[in-house]
């Protein structure tokens, strides 16, 4: 980045104005990197994987502050707030930059006009699951009974608005279903309560249903993507079971603040692209049933403009509320 300073001198013979031009090393010190979520958490982990092998490639260590609360808004509110200088970068998830937009009266930030995308890190499906025990053997059958007791079936979620929840308000209104929602502090709490029969099913992060999936405590009726997930190449898609309508694809990725400079953005985007080329990083990803992200700035940002259109749509339509 080039930064330019005058010096005017002046004498008798009138004003002479010389530019120097010096050539500033970007980055010369640490970046902050901003976590809108809790650490221990997948937004948290994935931040310090990716910052790791990005801060190796520029030569700085990239330092992750975790700044959690209200759904993300916390976070992202800082990394929007941050200098435009490219020491201060985060974490875009899917709910502040496409959903919150839409679920709060009030933001202190806007998604659209306050923060610059940079790149897409992943994006992944969910999966619908029972209980091992479940008479319910498919989304055929989850939606037959729901029709013949409207009100009784319930879903667990993650809390309100989360793509656990979202996920469920738009199955219920492409299958026409009347269901329950409850939403839990965390979509562990509300898997253990599907575990033990307190809820009916759930949509499930991948990378937190393997584990029972794999060890027989949840079924896995169905996955929210196009494409059959290597992982699991048995369950079958939503679309295969008439509900096209319902795919729901969780994602995140990094974005500054406002300002900031387009070289830093390109810049930002090309180590950000060559980081995702890091084996260990992408096997991270793929491991967890994620896409493994890339691409153009303007690419993520058509991303979060079509996914803030379709989810607004959603939250209105369901008539959905922060608690």
């Amino acid at each position: 980045m080039k930064r330019r300073t005058f010096i005017q001198s002046f004498g008798l013979s009138g004003f002479l104005s010389h530019t120097v031009w010096a050539q500033d090393k970007y980055p010369a010190k640490p970046i902050t990197w901003i976590c809108p979520y809790a650490a221990g958490g997948n937004a948290d982990s994935r931040s310090r994987q990716v910052g790791k092998v990005m801060g190796a490639l520029l030569g700085q260590p990239i330092v992750i502050d975790n700044k959690a609360g209200a759904g993300g808004n916390i976070g992202t509110e800082a990394i929007a707030r941050g200098k435009p200088d490219g020491y201060t970068i985060g974490m875009g998830n899917f709910a502040p930059l496409a959903v919150n937009h839409a679920l709060f009266k009030k933001l202190n930030f806007d998604p659209f006009s306050d923060l610059v995308p940079i790149l897409l890190i992943e994006k992944g499906p969910l999966i619908l699951m029972v209980r091992n025990d479940s008479p319910y053997k498919s989304v055929k059958d989850l939606v037959a009974a729901a029709k013949a007791a409207p009100g009784k079936l319930s879903y667990a979620s993650g809390g309100i608005g989360g793509t656990h929840h979202l996920s469920g308000a738009l199955f219920e209104h492409a299958a026409g279903i009347d269901m329950i929602h409850a939403p839990y502090k965390s979509g562990s709490a509300g898997a253990t309560d599907l575990m033990s029969g307190q809820v009916d099913m759930m949509f499930e992060q991948m990378y937190s249903a393997m584990p029972a999936i794999k060890g027989g405590r949840l079924r896995a009726l169905a996955i929210t993507s196009k494409q059959r997930s290597p992982l699991v190449p048995d369950v079958p898609t939503m679309a295969e079971q008439g509900y096209p309508a319902v795919e729901v694809l969780n994602w995140q990725g990094i974005v500054g603040p406002k300002g900031l400079p387009p070289d830093l953005v390109r810049q930002l985007n090309a180590v950000g692209n060559k980081a995702l080329q890091d084996a260990d990083l992408r096997d991270k990803i793929l491991s967890q049933g994620n896409e493994v992200g890339g691409g153009t700035p303007e690419q993520f940002a058509a991303l979060i403009k079509a996914e803030a259109t379709r989810w607004g749509k959603v939250v209105k339509d369901a008539r959905i509320e922060p608690e």
